[in-house]
């Protein structure tokens, strides 16, 4: 979301050192205390949504103004293109991030994205070709659909926020829905709408055992985390908050999100990524100095890779 860079940025914070803020003991049952953050690649024009592709061994992930997906392994000093197009593929231009958003990995090893330009959620085939999961809603195009985390069911869920329209909230020319919602998809294409009670919803995540819907607003009035219970049949009850990043100081809101086994909360937010136990009490930050937009686990579970502005950071995991 790389609306973060202009309407948060905060020179003050600008290229400030990399570092772990700790706030409570029991971080260090996740971060070693001599734990240490890594810049593994940069250059980029807002990198996003990271996943880890246990079978290349490889990190994949978004530079959505550049319309392409980046991999990177073990040893390279540069990422290399591994698609482009990855979000958009018209004649003309679209937007100023028209490229894929959020990814991740089904238990099949497909490649599911979040597509801005074309408005979509995709995922790639084993033979290569790529297949639209759910493009619409009630007959009316998604907005932009920018990040997704799947269920065990299969079912995928996803946020639909405005920022890869050509004129975002503004837009008349293309936006057809009036909200900006949080949806379900089956593996048959079936949508519903989980809630449209956000103003911009971002980060979505699962809790280990499927029961909770994480979402997180990268709203300025409103920069929150919610919680929303998941019944059975995979509909949602009423969300409750599970934390308000207002005090909290540093460049970035809450976008990318996701949960470990152990049911720990890591959120990219003010200064870089919040480190929350499941009671949504904030054990640390892992501070990058710049607008931080997602992060991914990876290396089963050994390592947390961040996706920073215009690079690509690691740090490792206690397990």
């Amino acid at each position: 979301m790389k609306v973060l860079r202009s309407l948060l940025f905060l020179p003050a914070f600008a290229f400030a050192q990399e570092r772990i803020e700790r706030l409570d003991p029991a971080l260090d049952a996740i971060l070693a205390p001599d734990a240490e953050i890594e810049t593994l690649c940069t250059g980029f024009d807002w990198a996003e949504g990271p996943v880890w592709d246990e079978a290349g061994k490889r990190l994949l992930f978004s530079d959505v103004p550049r319309n392409t997906i980046y991999q990177w392994k073990e040893g390279d000093s540069e990422a290399r293109v591994y698609m482009k197009p990855s979000g958009y593929t018209g004649v003309a231009d679209y937007s100023a991030e028209p490229g894929s958003n959020g990814l991740a990995m089904d238990d099949k090893g497909q490649l599911y994205c979040c597509e801005h330009g074309d408005r979509r959620v995709s995922y790639l085939t084993p033979g290569g070709g790529k297949r639209t999961l759910a493009d619409n809603f009630n007959g009316k195009r998604f907005n932009s659909p920018n990040d997704l985390a799947i269920a065990a069911s299969g079912d995928v869920y996803f946020t639909d926020p405005p920022y890869g329209l050509p004129g975002r909230d503004k837009d008349t020319k293309f936006r057809e829905l009036p909200f900006c919602g949080v949806y379900r998809v089956t593996p048959q294409g079936v949508v519903s709408l989980i809630t449209r009670d956000l103003d911009r919803p971002n980060g979505v995540a699962l809790s280990p055992d499927g029961k909770i819907l994480y979402v997180a607003q990268s709203h300025g009035p409103a920069p929150i985390i919610m919680a929303y219970p998941l019944n059975a049949d995979g509909s949602a009850g009423a969300g409750k908050l599970f934390f308000n990043c207002k005090d909290l100081k540093g460049p970035g809101a809450p976008d990318g999100i996701k949960v470990d086994a152990k049911g720990n909360v890591f959120s990219t937010g003010p200064g870089g990524c919040l480190i929350l136990n499941s009671e949504g009490k904030l054990l640390g930050r892992i501070l990058c100095g710049r607008p931080t937009a997602n992060v991914a686990f990876g290396e089963n579970g050994t390592r947390l890779y961040l996706t920073s502005d215009d690079r690509v950071l690691r740090v490792a995991l206690k397990q």
